[in-house]
């Protein structure tokens, strides 16, 4: 059986760290209404979880500038953007199609565009610190609206900042970028993005499209032209745990990232996969989450010479999950890991009570997830351990596996069939 590493408790101020951490205050201005799942005491949990435990102790964190708008408009429409800019709310009514603004998903709040362009700011700024060779590793929580469209808000999305990234980057020495999706919603705005580049390999792995909005992400799905093979979706049946999507995971997305060779790893880490997501069903723990980074900063580390660009994205689980599960990723980016059994510090839980005094909250920084998992081993395989729901479940991943590998390895020179691809 294989496990993502473990490691050991570390002092988080002891040395150098080898990441950049983007933040502003003004992330918080992206706030919906009262009612609104994606609410931003997420993000302000999180730091303050961070600077509890002293992980950001010594790391200059970078202020970023609103995007403006020639940023913008590689990816979004002209006449989207005055939309945005000019959106009032009306009096009970939403605003008129196309642009997806005032509905229940995407109403309309004050200053909307300026919230939504400091979040694009806060990516091209991690973007441009790999670029620019300041860093090997960048991380801004605030980012991963992934859903935007060219002409339309989605998702709870209103501009599209890791496409945003990737298009800058395409035009600042990198022509070939792996963008990794691990949030529980396909990652459809920014595959619809580089659909037909065949310099930007997308991978998605979510909730099972069948089962759960924007109803996108099929196995095949798999770009178009000459990008035929770049666009790669495992989807995930509800109720898969963490040594099944770990399973899944590991199937696919090491062999592709080998195969295309990427100068640069951009990833959306999106934590609405936990068990606890009041939004959606799959079952991972804040283990199997960290785990998940860890492997994604390992293959950064392996084919794209360390450099990774870490975004946040979906998760509303606002004070059990999201905090632990983006500190772990803080950690990750800067090489500081912390150990899942770190009792969270007291004087957050007393901050977060203060705010949200009907939620209990966690008293380490992990739950005693199961991360180990069987590598996927062929279709003639089974790995099988007698646990019949597990096998049940492994099972379910294996044909998505098989599913996904048959509809693009072969695209990308891999034999579909071979667990050592």
């Amino acid at each position: 059986m294989a496990t993502a590493p473990s490691a050991s408790p570390r002092e988080p101020g002891a040395h150098r760290s080898s990441g950049t951490v983007v933040w502003s205050e003004r992330f918080l201005d992206y706030s919906w209404t009262p009612e609104h799942p994606m609410k931003p005491a997420r993000l302000k949990f999180t730091m303050a979880l961070a600077e509890s435990l002293g992980l950001l102790d010594g790391v200059e964190r970078l202020e970023p500038e609103p995007a403006g708008r020639d940023e913008l408009l590689r990816v979004h429409t002209a006449d989207y953007i005055e939309a945005v800019e000019h959106a009032v709310a009306p009096a009970g009514e939403p605003l008129a199609p196309p642009y997806g603004l005032g509905s229940p998903d995407n109403p309309v709040f004050p200053r909307m565009h300026q919230a939504a362009s400091i979040i694009v700011g806060g990516t091209l700024a991690a973007a441009r610190e790999i670029a620019e060779g300041r860093t090997r590793r960048a991380v801004s929580i605030g980012g991963g609206m992934h859903h935007a469209m060219p002409s339309s808000a989605s998702g709870f999305c209103v501009y599209n900042d890791a496409a945003v990234a990737i298009s800058w980057l395409l035009d600042h020495g990198f022509d070939r970028i792996a963008y990794l999706d691990v949030d529980v919603h396909h990652g459809d705005g920014v595959q619809r993005a580089f659909y037909a580049d065949p310099r930007v390999l997308t991978v998605s792995i979510h909730q099972h499209p069948a089962t759960l909005w924007p109803n996108t992400g099929w196995a095949e799905e798999i770009g178009t032209g000459a990008a035929e093979g770049t666009a790669i979706n495992l989807p995930m049946l509800p109720g898969t745990r963490d040594a099944q999507w770990l399973r899944g995971f590991h199937a696919v997305v090491p062999g592709a990232v080998a195969a295309f060779r990427p100068q640069i790893v951009v990833s959306q880490c999106g934590v609405d996969t936990h068990r606890e997501d009041p939004l959606a069903d799959l079952e991972l723990t804040v283990d199997g989450q960290r785990a998940a980074f860890r492997a994604m900063r390992d293959l950064a580390d392996q084919y794209a010479e360390g450099r990774w660009l870490a975004v946040g994205g979906g998760g509303y689980g606002l004070v059990r999950v999201v905090p632990r599960a983006w500190t772990h990723l803080l950690a990750t980016a800067l090489d500081r890991d912390i150990a899942p059994e770190t009792p969270v510090p007291q004087d957050w839980i007393d901050l977060v009570r203060a705010v949200a005094p009907n939620t209990e909250p966690p008293r380490t920084m992990g739950e005693g997830g199961d991360i180990t998992f069987r590598p996927w081993d062929g279709p003639g395989g089974t790995g099988e351990t007698g646990d019949a729901r597990a096998d049940r479940a492994q099972r379910a991943v294996d044909t998505a596996v098989l599913a996904t590998r048959r509809a693009c390895f072969g695209l990308l020179g891999l034999d579909p069939e071979d667990p050592r691809d």
